[in-house]
C-alpha cells in the first residue's frame, strides 16, 4: 500500500512524501528508522479494483479483463514481456490504457520489474492486481497468475452487474412513478380543482388531500427538488467519514431481501478475493489485508482486519471470522476443514462457486418478485389519484339525479 505522510525530521525540518507499506502501523515504523516523526499519515487513494471500477480513472473492466486474458496467453506462448506489452499497447484502442502500458513497457526495457511498473499506475492495476504479478513473478508462473485475474475479474465483474440488476429495475420504475406523479400534481390537478372551487360543493377527503399535495407541489415544488438534493449530498458526504460509512453499510447489510443478497456477495467477493490471492502465492497477511480493502462493506472489512490481526498472533483465520458474526456458519466451517487439510485456497474457491450461484438466484427471485409489486405500486398511486379526482363529479351526478 501507499501512504502519504507528513512529519518532521529530529531537526525540526518539515517533510512530506509518499512510502509504501503493507499497512499504517509499518509504515510509521519505515519513517521512525528514517527519524521522521510523523504528524500526518493517511493511504493513498486508488481507483483500482478496491474501488470496485476494476481499473479506475479511464480503464474499464472490458478493457483490463480483455488485456489480462490476452497477456496470459501471449506469455503462456513463451513471448518475450517487452514484446506482449507492445503488442496489448499497439491495439489498445483505449488511449489512457494504451499510454499506461507504453510506460511499462519502457520500464520493464530498463530492467524493472512488471510488478513494480505497474504499481506505478494504480488508476490502472490496484494493490491486489500488482501483487499478483508479484508472486507470478517470483514463481515463475506469470502465466498461470495472469489466467487467475482474467477469471477473477470477469467473476468479479458478474458479482458487480448482479447489484445494478438487483437495483436497476426498482430505482427506474420508482423514479418513474415519481416523475408521473409530479407532472400529475404540478399540471393536471390544479384544473381539476379550479372546476371544484367554482361549483363551491364540498370536497371528499381523498379528493382534499390530493388538491392540497398539488398546491404544495405548485408552491414549493423547487424546495422539494432542492432539499432532496441537499439530503443525497449530505448522504454521500456523511458515507465518507468513517462512522457513516459503517452506519450505512450496517444498516444495508440488516436490510430486508436486499441486505440477505448484499451480504450473499460481500461472502462471495471475500472468498473469490482470498482464494484468488492464496493460492498465487501472496503470503496470508498480505493476502487479508487486500481482501479487507476490496470487500466494499466496512462491517466485513473491519471483520477480515480483524482477522488479519489473529492471524499476525498465531491463530487460525477461522475462528475470529466465526466470533465476528459477519460471516453465515457454513463459511466459517468450510474454511476451518480448508486450514486443517492445507486447502484454504480450493475451499474458498467452493465458498465463492457456491455463493456467487446463490447471489444469481436471489437476484432472480428479487425480480420476479419486484416487478408485479412495482407494477401494483404504480398502478395504485396513479389510479388513487385518478379516482380522488372523479369522486366529487360522481357526488355531483348523484345529486342531479
Amino acid at each position: 500500500m501507499l501512504f502519504e505522510y507528513t512529519g518532521r525530521t529530529r531537526s525540526g525540518e518539515a517533510r512530506t512524501g509518499e512510502i509504501k507499506a503493507m499497512h499504517r502501523e509499518e509504515a510509521i515504523a519505515l519513517l521512525r528508522k528514517q527519524n521522521i516523526v510523523v504528524t500526518a499519515i493517511k493511504e493513498k487513494e486508488a481507483t483500482g479494483l478496491s474501488k470496485l471500477s476494476f481499473g479506475g480513472g479511464s480503464v474499464s473492466v472490458k478493457d483490463l479483463a480483455v488485456f489480462t486474458k490476452q497477456f496470459s496467453v501471449m506469455i503462456d506462448a513463451g513471448l518475450p514481456l517487452v514484446q506482449c506489452l507492445e503488442a496489448l499497447a499497439s491495439q489498445q484502442e483505449n488511449k489512457f490504457f494504451q499510454k499506461t502500458l507504453f510506460e511499462i513497457r519502457g520500464d520493464v526495457e530498463t530492467g524493472m520489474t512488471l510488478a513494480d511498473s505497474m504499481e506505478k499506475h494504480p488508476k490502472a492495476f490496484d494493490n491486489l492486481y500488482v501483487n499478483m504479478i508479484a508472486a507470478g513473478e517470483a514463481g515463475g508462473i506469470l502465466d498461470i497468475i495472469m489466467q487467475r485475474l482474467s477469471v477473477y475479474i470477469e467473476k468479479a465483474y458478474k458479482l458487480r452487474a448482479a447489484v445494478k440488476s438487483a437495483l436497476v429495475y426498482p430505482t427506474t420504475v420508482f423514479s418513474f412513478a415519481i416523475i408521473i406523479v409530479a407532472v400529475i400534481l404540478w399540471k393536471v390537478i390544479p384544473a381539476f380543482a379550479g372546476m371544484f372551487k367554482s361549483m363551491g360543493a364540498e370536497l371528499p377527503l381523498p379528493t382534499r388531500i390530493v388538491v392540497a399535495m398539488s398546491h404544495f407541489m405548485v408552491s414549493f415544488g423547487w424546495l422539494l427538488i432542492v432539499f432532496v438534493v441537499l439530503v443525497v449530498i449530505g448522504l454521500r458526504q456523511y458515507y465518507k467519514t468513517n462512522g457513516g460509512r459503517h452506519m450505512i453499510d450496517g444498516l444495508l447489510l440488516k436490510a430486508p431481501i436486499l441486505g440477505t443478497i448484499l451480504r450473499k456477495i460481500a461472502v462471495a467477493r471475500f472468498s473469490r478475493t482470498l482464494s484468488t490471492l492464496v493460492s498465487s502465492g501472496v503470503p496470508i497477511l498480505e493476502g487479508l489485508y487486500i481482501t479487507a480493502k476490496t470487500s466494499g462493506n466496512a462491517i466485513i472489512e473491519d471483520a477480515v482486519l480483524s482477522t488479519r490481526k489473529s492471524v499476525e498472533e498465531g491463530k487460525t483465520v477461522s475462528d475470529p471470522l466465526k466470533d465476528s458474526g459477519a460471516f453465515p456458519p457454513m463459511v466459517t466451517q468450510m474454511v476451518t476443514v480448508g486450514e486443517s487439510t492445507g486447502a484454504l485456497d480450493t475451499m474458498l474457491s467452493k465458498i465463492a462457486d457456491f455463493y456467487e450461484d446463490e447471489v444469481d438466484t436471489a437476484v432472480a427471485s428479487l425480480m420476479s418478485l419486484m416487478e408485479p409489486v412495482m407494477i401494483m405500486f404504480l398502478g395504485g398511486l396513479v389510479g388513487g389519484i385518478v379516482v380522488s379526482m372523479y369522486l366529487p363529479i360522481f357526488k355531483i351526478i348523484t345529486l342531479v339525479k
